[in-house]
Formats: C-alpha cells, sequence, structure tokens
C-alpha cells in the first residue's frame, strides 16, 4: 500500500515558504525574511482624528538607517520606541497604512511578492536598487518635528 503526499507537502516542496505558506504558518526566521526592507512602515504616521484617515509623512522613525532602510536597533526597538508598531500575521489584516507593496500586505491578499523583493532577486540591495525603499528621500526626525509640514501626496 503506497501512501501519497498532501496537496500541502507537495506544494511546499515546489514553490518557496512565501508561497506555499499563509502569513500565520510562516516561522519567526521566514517572517523576518519576508520584509523587503523598504522602510515605509518607518516613516511617521498623522492620524485625522475626525476621519480617522491616515496621512504618510517623509519623516523617518529616529532609528530607520536612511542610507539601507533598516532598523539600527531593531531587536530592542521597543525599549528606544514604546509606540513602534509590531506587525503580526492579525495586525497586517487591519493595519490599513500598510505600502501596496508592502509583502506582508500582498501575501495577506494572496498576492505574490514583486519581481524586485530580495526573496525573489536573491539580492537584499533589491529593494534600494528598484527604487522603492524610502532611501534617497525620506528626512531624520531629528531635523523635523512639524510632521503636518512633511505629508507625502498620494499613496506609498
Amino acid at each position: 500500500m503506497s501512501s501519497f503526499p498532501k496537496p500541502s507537502d507537495v506544494a511546499s516542496a515546489v514553490l518557496p515558504f512565501w508561497a506555499s505558506k499563509t502569513l500565520p504558518e510562516l516561522t519567526l526566521a521566514e517572517w523576518e525574511a519576508l520584509c523587503d526592507g523598504c522602510g515605509k512602515c518607518c516613516l511617521h504616521k498623522l492620524e485625522d482624528e475626525d476621519s480617522s484617515e491616515v496621512f504618510h509623512t517623509n519623516v523617518a522613525c529616529r532609528l530607520l538607517d536612511l542610507a539601507t532602510g533598516r532598523c539600527t536597533r531593531y531587536g530592542d526597538r521597543f525599549r528606544w520606541v514604546p509606540d513602534c508598531v509590531s506587525l503580526t500575521p492579525a495586525e497586517v489584516r487591519r493595519v490599513s497604512w500598510l505600502p501596496r507593496t508592502c509583502a506582508y500586505r500582498l501575501r495577506a491578499e494572496e498576492q505574490p511578492l514583486p519581481d524586485w523583493h530580495p526573496l525573489v532577486t536573491g539580492d537584499p540591495h533589491s529593494t534600494r536598487r528598484a527604487g522603492v525603499s524610502v532611501c534617497g528621500w525620506a528626512v531624520p526626525e531629528h531635523r523635523h518635528r512639524r510632521l503636518e509640514n512633511h505629508i507625502i501626496k498620494g499613496s506609498l
């Protein structure tokens, strides 16, 4: 008597983890690898008190390295920035301000990763090379306190 593999086992053997698993199924290492390092989630946002509409600014969190698009203190960022957002699979579905290109958002919507994503290219710098990161246009928060003067027109 032969045993046939389950369809999910076959899919995961052929497809990479980001295409074969749902967000809740990812390991911590896979979850972290899914981040493309664009830095857009590290931009300050303003919320309209009346409409709850969220506006992105080009002002980056003080921990964001504007040359790499990565957090300089990722492991202990909550100690330095207590209101830093901790994305979880449940949060991704709830948070409306994630950029359209965000891998977490795309996978939650069952969309493929873009061709420039580091997991697809194998190049950790491909997000910057594709012009998708905040590198080159975000500004440091220590120089720009009036966030309302830095609202980005359009969507990310």
